[in-house]
């Protein structure tokens, strides 16, 4: 398995050395690891990464390989049986019909009914309609089914029909370092530019020197300021729920545009833009940045760029309060309408296809509020939003 782990981090292109492997496998020699997964981790990343950009790729690479594992060489039981298999037992699974049959609480009933739950509710309950539980049709729990509830407890989405979730959820950054796998993404991109020549003059004019040593009978060098895409691009990028289905996608793109454009910032926000985004999702609850400090901060000229599956419960866009994840004193759309008065050259990116667009309510509603400019993720959709950003 340690060489399964090896060879695995060598081709996520995770530089480790043979040397360095060594090294880690005399430290188990020694039992530095304890026999403890998570010290096994530490030890592991510490003997094998040298560039914190790469703790990304090397937690992913062994969160794959080590999945399961609770202890450094344990021999797994044949007639164990994982958790992960008895969680799912409990599971709810309904026909469309048994569906249609349940009737969603509505807003400010769900959240009264949530109160009086909490205050009554004593022990753990498993596969009702009412209580707070697992694997039933109650609008508060988890693997179960309800047109719109409060999701607690649960790994993930299953229906994404969770109108909040009581759970802190970790995001990961995008990795700006990954390598593209076509170079038309890149080229799409391109279609955003206005070379300008500004600041000092330090590139060597090779025209102006051969010019001005002819004409003046000796040499004359000339410099010229650097030349670079003068287009300023800010870029709000969707992450975690059903937008992990994307990460790949994004991460192609979040590369592409840190390469092409000078002036570039990004931001990340959850489902939809509130009254604050982040830079790095690891300190999201800690280093948050006012949505109205960004609107003040880059002027109006800025193209902005949001990419995003725009699926949610249509509360998160309409409600105050409406965020799966926090109160929000005003409605998404009121945030978002904001950041569009003062960009008014914007775009919205897409990942779900165009043609499963109709199927899902809050698209239709963040499409309109972008004013029918959202574009599929895809080399057409963005080749044709370039064009709109620059038109």
């Amino acid at each position: 398995m340690l060489l399964q782990f090896f060879t695995a981090l060598r081709a996520a292109k995770v530089p480790v050395t043979l040397r360095e492997y060594l090294t880690l496998l005399g430290a188990l020699e020694h039992d530095l690891a304890a026999k403890r997964v998570e010290d096994f981790y530490v030890l592991a990343r510490t003997a094998l990464v040298k560039d914190e950009r790469n703790l990304d790729r090397f937690d992913r690479v062994f969160g794959t390989v080590f999945k399961g594992l609770e202890s450094v060489g344990e021999a797994v039981e044949p007639a164990a049986i994982p958790e992960e298999w008895l969680r799912k037992l409990a599971e709810k699974y309904l026909t469309e019909a048994e569906k249609a049959e349940l009737q969603a609480l509505g807003w400010d009933k769900l959240f009264e009914t949530l109160k009086q739950r909490l205050a009554e509710q004593k022990e753990r309950h498993q596969g009702g309609s009412k209580w707070i539980g697992t694997g039933g049709t109650s609008p508060f729990g988890a693997y179960g089914y309800n047109p719109e509830g409060i999701r607690i407890g649960q790994e993930g989405n299953r229906n994404f029909r969770a109108v909040k979730v009581w759970d802190k959820r970790e995001f990961r950054d995008l990795d700006d370092g990954v390598e593209l796998g076509t170079r038309n993404l890149r080229l799409a991109l391109r279609r955003l530019r206005r070379f300008a020549r500004t600041g000092a003059a330090d590139e060597l004019d090779l025209d102006g020197t051969i010019r001005e040593t002819a004409r003046r009978g000796y040499l004359d060098v000339k410099l010229r300021p650097e030349r670079h895409n003068a287009v300023k691009v800010l870029l709000f990028l969707d992450v975690g729920g059903s937008m992990d289905w994307h990460v790949e996608l994004a991460e192609e793109l979040f590369s592409a545009a840190r390469s092409e454009f000078k002036h570039f910032a990004h931001f990340y926000f959850h489902n939809c833009p509130y009254e604050a985004v982040w830079t790095e999702n690891a300190r999201r609850h800690d280093e948050r940045t006012s949505l109205l400090d960004v609107i003040r901060t880059y002027p109006s000229d800025y193209r902005v760029v949001f990419v995003g599956d725009a699926s949610m419960s249509p509360y998160e866009i309409v409600m105050p309060g409406g965020s799966v994840e926090h109160w929000n004193e005003e409605a998404g759309a009121v945030w978002l309408q904001r950041v569009l008065d003062h960009f008014p050259k914007a775009v919205w990116l897409n990942p779900v296809p165009k043609e499963q667009w109709a199927y899902t309510q809050s698209i239709a509603m963040i499409r309109r509020i972008v004013s029918e400019r959202m574009f599929p993720l895809t080399l057409e959709g963005l080749d044709e939003a370039m064009r709109a950003l620059v038109r």
